[in-house]
């Protein structure tokens, strides 16, 4: 989910909630400590040199059990960070605690925004000798019997 989305879900709603991946949620008196640019450069196993920038959302659980951020402010926020950061509309990144920071990244199920585990991956499989992924053909279900083997079929 990029900025802009988010600031056009931020003007229908009126709360804004945050769901955890276990299905738990966020506890209603978080702040939004931080939005910010991350940019990331780096060289993956293959010798790429790459580029990544993404927009830091950071979410803190205080224990000041009164505060409620309202989506106006929380649209505020993003629009003085795009103005003073120049941040561009790149994906999302959600920081939140719990044993340890963790990253997700971020969806929308129509009433709250939800935080989705990130996944690592490599991004030069076909340099580090990672076979791709095979289709899985069931061949009961084959329309080319000729090159099946059958019982008393030559092929066998």
């Amino acid at each position: 989910m990029k900025p802009s989305q988010v600031k056009n879900i931020l003007k229908t709603v009126e709360v804004v909630n945050f769901n955890l991946p276990d299905g738990t949620t966020v506890p209603e008196h978080f702040h939004v400590t931080e939005v910010g640019l991350i940019t990331k450069k780096f060289i993956d196993c293959g010798g790429t040199v790459r580029n990544e920038s993404v927009v830091n959302f950071q979410l803190w659980d205080a224990n000041d059990f009164e505060h409620r951020l309202k989506p106006q402010k929380l649209l505020n926020i993003i629009e003085l960070s795009e103005k003073v950061l120049g941040i561009g509309d790149f994906e999302i990144e959600v920081e939140y605690q719990s044993t340890t920071i963790g990253k997700y990244d971020l969806d929308f199920n129509g009433k709250d925004f939800v935080l989705l585990n990130k996944k690592t991956a490599c991004l030069a499989q076909d340099q580090c000798g990672i076979p791709a992924e095979k289709q899985k053909v069931k061949l009961s279900e084959s329309n080319n019997q000729q090159n099946c083997c059958s019982p008393g079929g030559s092929c066998c």
